[in-house]
């Protein structure tokens, strides 16, 4: 694309309203201000957020919604004053395209706690006041300050899907101190868990996964799992009680969290990662009891995203893709749902 001076019309795939099928269109993108960056996106991951968010089960949703926010692909124009990034530069972006940048937690770099809430990638209002539109299209616009690195150790579609998937698991490892000696236990081996397993592992943890069978148990051991366990038999939570330091929860369902609670050590954490349409019942006595944390997690700042994408460079850790053109989107939306999918789609950008 030439130099933008006026706003750009590109290619898109969006959802007109909400549970709509998505479909072509094209959507405006701003010019190129003085700190932004206009990126040719290759890859863009499929979120089980894009399917929450494009059927409204989070809430009223904006449309015609363009989702994606696992954005992979190269700048091919900078504004004048942007110095991190010059044109050829192999970058992403992920769940959020802005943020007040002046309260406590954007200043400590917990852009996604801004008091002021974050801007988005997809189904929000930009500062400007207009609807922000996320990765399933060709191009984007995003200023330098929430625009992140991809190093060359790592191909731009088993990329694309660290920017949520892989800050969103990175985050509580890093902060719940995952590492030798301890045991950590992730929930469900698909999107968010098959990357929980691979990072832990490479954090040098005794992972084990809990899934509801042992369908993907090969691929869990294959992924760096110690251990795999079905969570349909019973016996599991008697064998398991009190064994985890730290239980990640990936999944999107509502889980019986007094039974899972029982699994931890003392002061133990479980942290949840995966958001649940509907509410979740708790005995509080499942945490008094043991001086356990119930918690949850969402992404990360811009700073420890780098920092994700940087360890996962370091130890060749890319996402388990299944490439798809656009025209496939909805369909893959089903598979998803039906947990059919190992372990994230990608959607090639070349075919929107």
């Amino acid at each position: 694309m030439t130099a933008q001076t006026s706003t750009t019309t590109v290619s898109a795939y969006a959802a007109p309203s909400a549970k709509a099928p998505l479909e072509r269109t094209t959507i405006p993108r701003r010019p190129v201000g003085e700190t932004d960056v206009l990126i040719d996106i290759q890859y863009a991951g499929i979120c089980h957020s894009d399917i929450h968010q494009a059927r409204d089960g989070w809430g009223e949703g904006i449309f015609p919604m363009v989702p994606g926010h696992e954005i992979a692909g190269v700048v091919t124009e900078v504004g004048p004053a942007v110095t991190k990034f010059a044109v050829g530069d192999r970058v992403g972006v992920g769940c959020m395209v802005d943020s007040c940048r002046e309260c406590e937690n954007c200043k400590a770099g917990l852009e996604q706690y801004c008091d002021k809430g974050n801007v988005q990638t997809y189904n929000a209002l930009g500062k400007d006041g207009e609807p922000t539109y996320g990765g399933y299209s060709t191009h984007v616009v995003v200023d330098e300050a929430f625009t992140l690195r991809i190093p060359d150790g790592l191909s731009l579609d088993v990329a694309a899907p660290l920017l949520c998937a892989g800050i969103t698991t990175y985050s509580p490892l890093h902060r719940w101190n995952a590492g030798p000696g301890k045991k950590i236990a992730v929930v469900g081996l698909g999107g968010l868990g098959h990357m929980a397993v691979k990072i832990a592992h490479a954090m040098g943890a005794e992972v084990t996964v809990l899934s509801q069978s042992l369908r993907k148990k090969d691929d869990g051991l294959r992924l760096g799992a110690d251990h795999y366990y079905a969570t349909s038999d019973e016996a599991t939570f008697d064998e398991l009680a009190g064994s985890f330091d730290l239980i990640l929860s990936t999944v999107s369902a509502p889980l019986p969290l007094d039974k899972y609670l029982g699994l931890l050590r003392p002061e133990g954490a479980f942290v949840n990662v995966g958001a649940p349409e509907e509410p979740v019942s708790l005995n509080l006595f499942s945490v008094i009891g043991g001086g356990k944390t119930l918690a949850g997690s969402m992404i990360g700042g811009i700073r420890e995203t780098q920092e994700m994408l940087d360890f996962c460079a370091e130890h060749g850790l890319g996402s388990e893709i299944e490439l798809i053109e656009a025209s496939q989107i909805n369909e893959a939306y089903e598979r998803v749902l039906a947990s059919d999918v190992r372990y994230r789609f990608v959607i090639d950008a070349a075919t929107i």
